[in-house]
């Protein structure tokens, strides 16, 4: 299925570029960049965890359909092969999907999984693209049915591709009513009908490919009305993770802070909107008010437009690579590159609203590459990526250094830190033996930390977090003394002390200054030691699975949180 979604994606794209061409010609564009791309990275991002969450759906089928299934004969089994078999294999797939489709919208579960095939306030055909990434975790049980009537597998997937194919073009405001067809098949009228929140329509038009259902069990409606789309919580956020997880993490709060045991399991099985009365009373939500509905567009420049479909094209052709063999490789090589290609949109996605700028998206591209490729390869890919990450941090700083009122001397001990971690990583990436030597260089980037982290705040304020750390760098030098060789005990002792000072003086300062960039820096030091723990167990104790990914994802997190958040303006 993966290979098939790499030769439809250009068909997919040409479509979409011909109907904003259209919809411009007819005076009724109907595509905002942001939007557009946010829905096609859902999709992407929905493909490729797909390699691994349609797994348990598939396997679950599979051991029906081998143990359970009511039909008995070959003969009756291969008779979904049969002309006849195909159409009523298609047929009884979308009254499954009717089902599974309905309890999308009045299962708060379902609906959590679901919200993001509807978040868009646009409605074109990139929105058909957005699609969730969890719903296959529990969206197989409504295909049960059709391995215990003896539905080959192969079968099963055809026709689900078939049904999902079909829905794409039916996603346009660019097509209008078409007669009798509206009434019976799935269309463009009665689509926006199912996509808008307007009263009249809300929660109608389950149908994937027949209105027969709708009008079996009484959910269909006509377009009467302008559609006002999206949800009627509205996302107000480019990030494809946080659309995929906004709803569960809404559903939890509720669940955790309701009273009733009771309550706690049922608001996941209430429908969306439904909340325990204790909670409603406590934390209040402003009932819905389609004339109060705003669209989310935050502004963007040129230039940033530009780097957006820049950052679309590059992540398209990755993840086409990834999805090509994604069937043959093994599971953890999938994950490694899926949590590499999510923190990729998360990057592009924050970039987009302007919550990080996009030097620091090109940081978070390379870092993710950087940890993926040297567990992976390509290695011709690390070599590149990996000194790009510490090269873009000191873009990054050079640039926020020449803004006003910044410290210059705050500037100056990050730049070096970051050059010290630059030529640290550049020593160890050399062939030969050049651990000293990069030692060295890590070790005078933790004495710039310390003295950067200095600044404004006493000399370790919290004395707590201080007897912690050096007391978990004892712990660690212990740890290694029988196998580090003789000529580096006192070496690696005193990088363990540096290592240790840096993290308590950066806790301490977070607990002086209290800001969200504080605690950010302090997370980035704990992670950094976090990394050089990781590093020195596999490198002296015991190899550890997959340890360079571990190395540089925990890594690559520290550096970045601190070249981001290290600077504070003056007042």
């Amino acid at each position: 299925m993966s290979k098939v979604i790499v030769f439809a994606t250009p068909v997919f794209l040409l479509l979409i570029a011909l109907e904003y061409v259209w919809s411009i010609t007819r005076g009724r564009r109907s595509y905002r960049l942001a939007d557009a791309l946010t829905s096609i990275q859902l999709g992407v991002l929905s493909e490729v965890t797909g390699v691994v969450t349609r797994l348990i759906g598939i396997t679950a089928y599979a051991l029906v359909y081998r143990h359970l299934s009511l039909v008995e004969s070959e003969a009756a089994r291969s008779f979904w092969t049969s002309p006849l078999g195909w159409l009523l294999a298609l047929v009884a797939y979308d009254f499954c999907y009717y089902w599974l489709h309905r309890a999308g919208h009045v299962v708060g579960v379902f609906w959590a999984a679901h919200v993001v095939h509807h978040q868009s306030q646009d409605y074109n055909l990139s929105t058909a693209l957005r699609q969730t990434s969890t719903g296959p975790l529990l969206g197989w049980l409504f295909y049960l049915p059709l391995a215990l009537a003896g539905m080959p597998p192969l079968v099963l997937g055809i026709v689900s591709l078939v049904d999902l194919l079909y829905q794409f073009w039916v996603h346009t405001e660019q097509i209008g009513r078409l007669g009798w067809f509206d009434r019976w098949f799935c269309s463009p009228s009665n689509h926006r009908v199912h996509h808008a929140v307007n009263d009249g329509y809300l929660d109608k038009n389950y149908g994937g490919i027949l209105m027969l259902w709708d009008h079996l069990f009484g959910t269909f409606a006509d377009e009467r009305e302008p559609c006002v789309y999206g949800t009627r919580s509205a996302l107000n956020s480019w990030d494809p993770l946080w659309a995929n997880l906004e709803v569960y993490r809404a559903l939890a709060s509720d669940s955790w802070h309701t009273r009733r045991w009771s309550d706690k399991l049922r608001v996941w099985f209430k429908p969306p909107g439904w909340r325990p009365a204790d909670v409603a009373q406590r934390f209040p939500r402003p009932a819905f008010d389609l004339a109060q509905v705003q669209c989310f567009d935050p502004p963007m420049s040129r230039s940033q437009r530009w780097a957006a479909l820049w950052h679309f094209v590059a992540l398209l052709g990755a993840t086409s690579l990834f999805l090509w063999d994604a069937s043959v490789r093994s599971l953890p090589h999938n994950l490694v590159w899926l949590a590499a290609l999510s923190a990729v949109l998360w990057g592009v996605g924050a970039a987009m609203q302007g919550r990080i700028g996009w030097v620091q998206a090109l940081m978070i591209d390379a870092a993710a590459l950087a940890a993926a490729s040297s567990v992976l390869g390509p290695t011709w890919l690390f070599f590149l990526t990996k000194p790009a990450v510490m090269a873009l941090g000191l873009m990054l700083v050079w640039q926020r250094s020449r803004q006003p009122k910044q410290e210059r001397s705050a500037a100056g001990l990050l730049l070096a830190a970051l050059v010290g971690s630059l030529a640290g990583d550049v020593f160890l990436m050399l062939p030969g033996n050049y651990f000293v030597p990069g030692l060295v260089s890590f070790l005078l980037a933790h004495l710039c930390y310390i003295a950067l982290f200095r600044l404004g705040v006493p000399w370790f304020p919290s004395r707590l977090a201080l007897a912690l750390t050096v007391l978990l760098g004892a712990v660690m030098y212990a740890v290694l003394w029988d196998s580090l060789p003789s000529a580096l005990l006192l070496p690696v002792a005193v990088y363990v002390s540096a290592i240790s000072l840096t993290v308590a003086q950066a806790l301490g300062r977070a607990q002086v200054l209290g800001d969200p960039g504080a605690r950010a820096v302090a997370l980035g030091a704990c992670l950094f030691m976090c990394s050089d723990t990781i590093l020195a167990l596999n490198k002296f104790v015991s190899p550890l699975p997959m340890a360079s990914f571990w190395v540089l994802l925990t890594y690559f997190a520290a550096q970045i949180l601190m070249a981001s958040h290290a600077l504070r303006r003056q007042p």
